[in-house]
């Protein structure tokens, strides 16, 4: 993800996304119940089937054709991909300049207001291990407890305060050692976070921009420091130096000699930590050429040639600096650089010892420090291995008493696995996601005291020699395991969710206490903690209280609760399954585990719920999936059902793909991947064969959108879908297969050449249609025909289009709503927006944070309306309050 602004160059170096490992249902379990699994069908087919492609070493844009390897969107290859989709919606057809996200937060900030106050419906805990729901497709019993939203990074004191930076909800604050949390960024235009840091006077030092190359990763506006992090909060004041860390990424902040080091996607950067004016000095930059304004700053995939991830000081003579540089799959430039006599950046080629040097071997990297300086701990992840190895692409844990080396390796991904992991099984081991999942740090009162985390959490109390998998991936897989739904993960101890990016160690009360970030949210344990026989923590605590609302979500979906009354709310997340919210509940549940894509809810019932995993992997289920788990000895009883469309088996829908019902007749549903596939058995259908494919897009074309009204369908599709040649088309019929066509889009036509992310149809005429497109105007998009504005208008079926964006900022759009009083709402990525009927202007929807909004659904009365926000839950506001 770029840098300074003014710029041209990437908007985004999102990579991979972190799913939480339940897998697609194999074909024999697509009627709900074949499998006498302990656990859930996708999760067995995790653990147990094996590969039969490697993992890849990933381009920077792979091809989006590319085959999945059969295990639902779980390997390093198909996440890859999947983050690849996420950023082509809002970098194609071609690059992007800085500074756009900070235009758009400028411009929608100025807008007036439609007044209105949303409220957050989803901040309450939410327990990933509910035993009311324990059907075939949850992971329910698995032991992660309570969670929330991704946390990239931690920071913690010895007065009890603790720090955790979320993917994309913001920086939040506890005063007890954890729960209780505030949120103390919500001022920033960026709530994306990649660094948290201490520094010697206590400040809390904020890197914007999630730098863990992730699916949904957004940009950073630079780097905040707050000079009193026990009762302030971050301000636009208080960012550090210019504009030059704008639109960038970043990884680590490291202090020495009275500077602050950065580790970037544009290089390392450092600054004066005395003085917080003046710029940021570009310290080193692999590739020069490839940063904005450099020669070669508009090429695609510049984004990916100045990767750094971490900087190692020697505190007894800060002069003396190794930058480790690299990106995650590979390129020539990776390695370790440090500089020579002449004060030159050199690359390191010997003296390390078992720490490879080689650019094959050199991607991410993490190091820490023991408090002493007596010792150094490095964990580093090889592209050549990734490429290679489908088990893991973890090269090793290393510990050297210098940061010149030389590094004795500790431990490697088979050693861990033999450590007490739920990761034993082939394809699927400790380190297979380790570009992702990286943490490392040392007690400060013991050298040898060590954690670390990929997957999992492993701890050392002897430099190394040994480990234990104190934070093993799930419980699944252990003996102690039972999915009785009288406890919550048998006679298993609780874990942390997996996937892990944070680790801080602070004391609360005089007890020294790690504390670690993941998928799944932050989670505390004694430093020295108790363990059991197989080496797994017995005292983890999940500090998710409900306090902290970071969930983020894909989708939004609402049916009358017909049991409790109100309504149910349920919603797809990033790594967090689809939670489910029933009228009367204090607590929410997951009820399908895994990434949770689309929803549809049945308004005249919300238990009557379809869940899309990933490629259009599709479930229903009848009665919100509550089951105590007897389907395990009786397949009867299984109430969930996989009911794919067959372009999930032939890997031609997105990762996130489209699914509708049609607005006149809830039993229709619309699907979308190469072909337009529908289904009339609403939520009884019960098998993927009982879709219908109307219409073919076409070879190398995926639906991006759907939306159908009385019959009248509306596709939108994209092939190729990234900037090397991007292409975009909408196709219109009916729901029985007749009629269709495609609608001639100009290059250079009304509609830009961009991603076309969503309809809205007006519920009294099929014909009067809006189009949501994302990206950038041309304004900031270096693309052919990229065009002006966000959203269109048709009011002939779609043959011809008008932009109607007047006023609204030039920000990514993601969904378009039309209200009951005629009006228009919008979801971006900066917030939602609103148009009055009779209007041509557009106002601010009340006032949320710096969010993505990825989706609006109405309430089924029509006076409420729901916004899916990737990184702070489900918020709601009375649409009254619009007008």
């Amino acid at each position: 993800m770029p840098a300074p602004t003014r710029r041209r160059r990437w908007l985004t170096i999102c990579a991979i996304t972190a799913t939480s490992g339940l897998l697609a249902i194999p074909a024999s379990a697509a009627s709900g119940g074949g499998n006498s699994s302990p656990f859930g069908v996708r999760t067995l087919n995790q653990l147990a089937s094996q590969r039969t492609h490697s993992v890849g070493s990933m381009s920077p844009k792979a091809k989006a054709s590319s085959a999945k390897d059969g295990d639902g969107g779980e390997g390093a290859d198909e996440i890859a991909e999947g983050a690849d989709q996420f950023a082509e919606a809002r970098t194609s057809p071609g690059v992007v300049a800085p500074g756009a996200y900070g235009a758009a937060w400028n411009s929608l900030s100025n807008l007036p207001s439609t007044g209105g106050t949303w409220r957050n419906v989803t901040n309450l805990p939410y327990n990933s291990d509910d035993p009311r729901y324990r059907d075939i497709d949850s992971n329910s019993s698995g032991g992660s407890g309570n969670v929330t939203g991704r946390m990239a990074a931690l920071a913690a004191d010895d007065d009890g305060y603790v720090y955790a930076g979320s993917a994309g909800g913001g920086v939040w604050r506890s005063r007890r050692g954890g729960g209780h949390w505030k949120p103390i960024s919500d001022k920033l235009p960026s709530q994306s976070t990649g660094a948290l840091a201490l520094d010697g006077d206590g400040r809390l030092w904020l890197g914007t921009g999630e730098a863990n190359t992730n699916a949904d990763a957004y940009l950073g506006s630079g780097v905040y420091v707050l000079s009193d992090p026990h009762h302030g909060s971050f301000s636009t004041r208080s960012r550090v130096g210019g504009d030059e860390l704008e639109s960038t990424t970043v990884r680590q902040l490291r202090f020495a000699g009275g500077k602050v080091w950065a580790a970037t996607s544009e290089g390392v950067w450092s600054h004066s930590t005395r003085t917080l004016k003046g710029h940021w000095k570009l310290e080193f930059a692999p590739n020069p050429d490839y940063l904005p304004g450099g020669s070669k700053g508009n090429v695609a995939g510049s984004a990916y040639k100045n990767i750094t991830n971490d900087i190692a000081i020697d505190p007894k003579d800060p002069s003396k600096v190794i930058l480790a540089v690299g990106w995650r799959s590979g390129d020539d430039y990776n390695g370790f650089y440090t500089k020579d006599a002449k004060g030159t950046w050199t690359r390191i080629t010997s003296g390390f010892g078992d720490l490879p040097t080689d650019a094959a071997n050199v991607g991410t990297v993490t190091f820490a420090r023991a408090a002493d300086g007596s010792r150094y701990y490095a964990i580093d992840q090889s592209p050549a291995q990734m490429a290679a190895n489908p088990d893991s692409g973890l090269m090793g844990i290393y510990s050297a008493a210098s940061p010149f080396g030389p590094w004795t390796k500790v431990a490697d991904y088979k050693q861990l696995a033999a450590d007490g992991s739920a990761l034993t099984s082939s394809g699927y081991m400790p380190g297979v996601q380790a570009w992702y999942n990286q943490f490392l740090t040392v007690d400060p009162a013991d050298p040898k005291h060590v954690y670390a985390g990929l997957e999992e959490v492993y701890e050392s109390k002897d430099g190394g020699s040994t480990w234990s998998t104190v934070g093993p991936y799930w419980n699944f897989n252990f003996s102690c395991w039972s999915i009785d739904p009288a406890k919550q993960t048998g006679d298993c101890n609780q874990t942390t969710h997996s996937d892990q990016h944070g680790v801080a160690i602070g004391s609360y009360h005089g007890k020294s206490f790690v504390y670690v970030g993941n998928d799944g949210g932050v989670y505390r344990r004694p430093v020295s903690g108790s363990q059991d026989a197989s080496g797994h923590a017995t005292d983890w605590t999940s500090l998710n209280d409900g306090t902290i609302d970071t969930l983020q979500y894909y989708s939004v979906g609402v049916g009358k609760d017909l049991t409790y009354g109100g309504v149910s709310v349920t919603g797809g997340l990033q790594d967090n399954g689809q939670s489910v919210l029933r009228s009367n509940d204090t607590v929410m549940g997951s009820n399908f585990g895994g990434d949770g894509g689309d929803t549809l809810t049945d308004p005249a019932n919300g238990c009557n719920i379809a869940e899309e995993y990933v490629y259009l992997a599709v479930q229903i289920t009848q009665n919100c999936a509550v089951n105590d788990g007897s389907w395990v000895s009786d397949a009867t009883k299984a109430t969930s059902y996989n009911v794919a469309p067959a372009d999930n088996a032939t890997s031609e829908a997105r990762f996130i793909a489209p699914l509708a019902a049609d607005a006149k007749d809830s039993n229709t549903w619309i699907a979308g991947g190469r072909h337009i596939w529908v289904q009339t058995h609403g939520y009884a259908i019960r098998s993927g064969s009982e879709w219908k494919s109307v219409y073919d897009l076409g070879a190398g074309h995926t639906a991006t959108a759907v939306a159908a009204s009385g019959g009248k369908v509306y596709a939108a599709w994209c092939g190729p879908c990234n900037e090397q040649g991007f292409a975009r088309g909408i196709s219109v019929g009916n729901a029985d297969g007749t009629g269709w066509h495609d609608i001639a889009l100009p290059v250079n036509g009304t509609v830009p050449n961009r991603y076309l992310s969503g309809f809205a149809i007006d519920p009294k005429n099929a014909n009067h249609v809006f189009l949501a497109v994302n990206g950038f105007s041309r304004h900031w998009t270096e693309g052919p025909g990229a065009g002006v504005g966000h959203v269109f208008e048709s009011t002939d079926g779609g043959t011809t289009w008008k932009d109607v964006s007047a006023n609204l900022p030039d920000v990514p759009t993601d969904s378009a709503l039309v209200l009951p009083n005629g009006g228009l709402a919008v979801a971006t990525d900066l917030g939602v927006v609103y148009r009055a009927p009779g209007h041509t202007r557009w106002q601010r929807v009340g006032s949320l944070p710096a969010v993505g909004v990825l989706q609006l659904k109405l309430s089924p009365d029509g006076r409420t309306l729901y916004a899916a926000t990737h990184g702070r839950g489900i918020y709601t506001i009375k649409v009254r309050d619009c007008d």
